[in-house]
């Protein structure tokens, strides 16, 4: 939005108003500050990806995916309310880590529904509702932008954001840890009953069972690798 870069990024805003058709394309901009802001997000992610993995092994996947929703709200609500780019930058940062936290542990989450995740191609839905998510985020910028003038349309568009990030956190408080997670923590019981209420069966000690040799493997290597 016009109105956005002439706040935060004026510079750009005066070479886009000046590129003409015939001009190279190239790093036309040439703006580091707006790399910075861009990429913070990616970079975050990366990090806090690493971290997450040392959490969930911890504190469990549940709790990392609350942690998530929670820093991808707190980060559309600073985004939202910003006031110069070092704001933009720690709001991106924040985004950041909640993708970070939340890509480290949905996949494991979905294999414990008790259906057949290949037949619903269950691990595509979540690059299917990133696609959906950016086309919605377009619409709503073009919306804004085009309808609501002043600073409250970019403010609305960045701050929006709390939407997703609020869902994950209420979504996370409803569903439980996964059974292989329980196990990890030496949650035995607890586990059992995850597994009895996912599989809707009377004995579940076969796959009890398992999953526990997989996790003895899993230490083995672990030890052996340091």
């Amino acid at each position: 939005m016009d109105v956005f870069l002439k706040k935060f990024f004026p510079d750009v805003y005066k070479r886009e108003s000046s590129v003409k058709p015939s001009d190279d394309q190239y790093c036309k901009f040439d703006s580091q500050i707006l790399t910075l802001f861009t990429s913070s997000l990616y970079l975050a992610a990366l990090v806090s990806s690493i971290f997450a993995s040392m959490a969930t092994r911890k504190y469990g996947r549940r709790p990392t995916m609350m942690t998530s929703g929670l820093l991808f709200a707190a980060g559309a609500i600073v985004n939202g309310l910003a006031m110069n780019v070092p704001m933009l930058i720690i709001g991106r940062l924040l985004l950041g880590f909640g993708i970070g936290c939340a890509n480290q542990c949905q996949f494991i989450s979905l294999k414990w529904l008790p259906i057949n995740i290949e037949e619903l191609s269950l691990n595509m839905t979540f690059q299917l509702f990133i696609t959906i998510g950016i086309l919605i985020a377009n619409f709503l910028n073009f919306a804004f932008a085009k309808w609501i003038e002043g600073e409250m349309a970019w403010r609305l568009s960045l701050g929006g954001a709390i939407v997703p990030g609020l869902i994950i956190f209420i979504g996370s408080c409803l569903l439980p840890d996964t059974p292989n997670s329980e196990i990890e923590r030496g949650n035995y019981d607890r586990a059992k009953e995850q597994l009895l209420k996912l599989r809707k069966v009377d004995n579940v000690d076969e796959e009890f069972n398992d999953l526990l040799s997989r996790l003895v493997r899993k230490q083995k290597w672990s030890n052996m690798l340091g």
